[in-house]
């Protein structure tokens, strides 16, 4: 049996009919910000194009599976369970976030065959700033995605333990881990001498492969399989994380994030992804 479920924080009545046309039935339930209809048979590319031109999130899902399945949810940070690309943001005090965000973008888009380099052409960028600056980025710019809160605090309640693992920076991560509560966080470290960045990282990178590998060593670490785990990011570097976990959602991604996860976030917060589980946040 499958399920179709249509959310948007305003669903309106013609979404809902144009989609009750489109699988011949009506929906078992409507609620302000969600519909849904059991034992649907939909062709996907039809699906797409619905949901493009009604503005909505549809997703086909198995109406069997639950919260309790779920072992591990591991997030990306930047543009992920926050708005921002933090370094993005550290070298606009700078006066050089133009030429580090392209280049964060086309990292991003899966366009740059060395992320690793990419990341330390960026931070290169970065070197003679005061470490002050990463206070000033968290106290000032950084805010939680809409539905974080929400999403990591009922995953908490259900006894799933959390991950953060980020191509980011450790002192944005640490203090996101003790925000939300999460369990594990994993991220670069940012290199700071006499109270200055600079321009280097220490220790390895956490790029793709490393995301990839640390979402295995927590799973062994916790007992349980990758395929019990859930992922969610929004960028190339997610792409080997989340091929691996047992449910990926690319949430407000690129495209080449979003063909290769099993379910996409494009218009709702991250809390819409409990209805997926059939949770009601």
């Amino acid at each position: 049996m499958t399920r179709l479920i249509i959310q948007h924080p305003r669903l309106t009545n013609a979404a809902i009919a144009a989609f009750s046309a489109l699988v011949r039935s009506e929906p078992a339930q409507i609620r302000p910000e969600y519909a849904y209809w059991d034992r649907v048979q939909v062709d996907e590319s039809d699906l797409s194009i619905m949901a493009e031109q009604w503005q909505v999130d549809a997703e086909i899902v198995d109406p069997n599976l639950h919260l309790a399945a779920i072992r591990l949810a591991a997030f990306d940070m930047d543009s992920t369970l926050i708005t921002i690309e933090c370094v993005d943001e550290i070298a606009d005090f700078a006066g050089r976030k133009a030429a580090v965000s392209a280049i964060t973008e086309a990292a991003m888009r899966g366009e740059l065959s060395d992320y690793d380099e990419s990341l330390r052409r960026r931070v290169a960028l970065l070197e003679g700033l005061s470490e002050t600056v990463l206070h000033r980025v968290w106290s000032e710019r950084l805010q939680l995605s809409p539905g974080a809160r929400e999403l990591t605090q009922a995953l908490k309640m259900a006894g799933i333990k959390t991950l953060l693992v980020s191509g980011g920076f450790t002192f944005f991560t640490e203090r996101l881990r003790e925000q939300l509560g999460l369990d594990f966080a994993r991220a670069n470290v940012l290199e700071i001498q006499d109270g200055r960045l600079t321009g280097r990282l220490l220790g390895p990178i956490v790029n793709a492969d490393r995301k990839r590998s640390i979402l295995e060593q927590t799973c062994t670490l916790i007992g349980c399989s990758p395929k019990q785990a859930l992922a969610v990011g929004d960028g190339a570097n997610d792409l080997k994380m989340m091929s691996i976990a047992g449910i990926s959602v690319a949430y407000r991604a690129k495209p080449v994030v979003r063909n290769e996860t099993t379910h996409a976030v494009n218009h709702n917060g991250l809390d819409s992804i409990l209805r997926l589980l059939n949770v009601s946040p």
